[in-house]
Parts: C-alpha cells; structure tokens; sequence
C-alpha cells in the first residue's frame, strides 16, 4: 500500500466498515511506519512495524502475473490488509475484501499472507477482534487456526434500535499461535 492507494482504501473502508472506519490521519501513520524493521528491542527481535497491502483485481486468463479471475479491472484494488508485528506478538489492523470480489478467497489469501509475515518478523502468536455479529469472518478466522479467547463487551457501535438508542456490539477477541 502507497500513500497513492489511500483515496481508493478509504473509500472502501468507509463501505466495508460505515460505523467504524478509520480516518485518513491513521492511515498515513501506519504508512510511515511501514516497511522492514529499523533496531531492535530489548529482546534481540525487530523492532515494532507496520505492513499493508492492497490486492488488486486483474483480467482472467491474462496470464500476465495478475490476480487472474478476481473481479474489477486490470489494477483495481480489490481487498487490502494491515498488520503489527511488535516482538513475540503480531496483530491483524485490518483486512477488507470489496463485495464483488467475496468468496474467491482474497481474504483468505490476505490472512495466510499476514501469518506468514507474522512468522517470519518472529511473532509468536497472532492477535485480531471481529464484531461479534460478523459470523462469514468468525468463520475465515477460525478455518485458519484462531481461536476465540476474550470477548470486549459493547466495543463496537452499533445500529440504532426503534427507540433511538444504538445497540453497541462486542468485539471477539481471537488468537493463533505461530511456529
């Protein structure tokens, strides 16, 4: 992900997550901070960083190194991750696939890119929260080894019910051991 790619990323973050995306600012935080680890920590390991990246949509059949068959044009992005590796412990930011591009395993594909970078950065376990009324993602996190360990109470906001009150919605906590 480039600091060019965030108009198309925010426009699909304020989509994929209305009541909660992130703004701009955090954005350009987290890529200023990207990229191979510069030190250490106390520990030996890399020092804490931030990675993100964008899947972009290519022609099927077009045999020219692109995401062959994933819906939207040569170059579009069509998902994008961000992860934090901060010693022994990584944590998944985000991931976000576009609707028209859903079931072709781009989140999937996203999830086993960031534990393997996890793994490689020396993390060893995997961190992320998912609202707890997200069941397609419960579902993506626990095929690839997670495993629901805390649940934040009314972490989330959530839809506003008949008497003008919103309904806060909690976060599930979940974790994947790495080695």
């Amino acid at each position: 992900m480039t600091p060019f790619d965030l108009p198309t990323v925010l426009e699909l973050e304020q989509q994929l997550f209305p009541l909660e995306a992130w703004p701009l600012e955090f954005y350009l935080e987290e890529l200023a901070q990207a990229g191979p680890a510069q030190g250490v920590d106390a520990h030996g390991r890399p020092a804490t960083r931030d990675y993100r990246v964008v899947v972009r949509g290519g022609s099927a059949g077009d045999g020219a190194g692109g995401s062959r068959g994933v819906a939207g044009s040569d170059g579009e992005i069509v998902g994008y991750a961000g992860l934090t590796v901060a010693g022994d412990l990584a944590d998944v930011q985000t991931i976000g696939v576009v609707p028209g591009a859903r079931g072709l395993g781009l989140g999937g594909a996203q999830l086993q890119w960031m534990i393997d970078e996890a793994q490689l950065r020396g993390a060893e376990a995997l961190l992320l929260e998912v609202r707890a009324d997200n069941p397609g993602a419960q579902a993506l996190y626990v095929k690839h080894g997670f495993e629901h360990i805390h649940t934040r109470r009314g972490y989330y906001p959530g839809p506003v019910g008949d008497d003008g009150r919103a309904r806060p919605v909690d976060a599930l906590i979940m974790r994947r051991p790495l080695g």
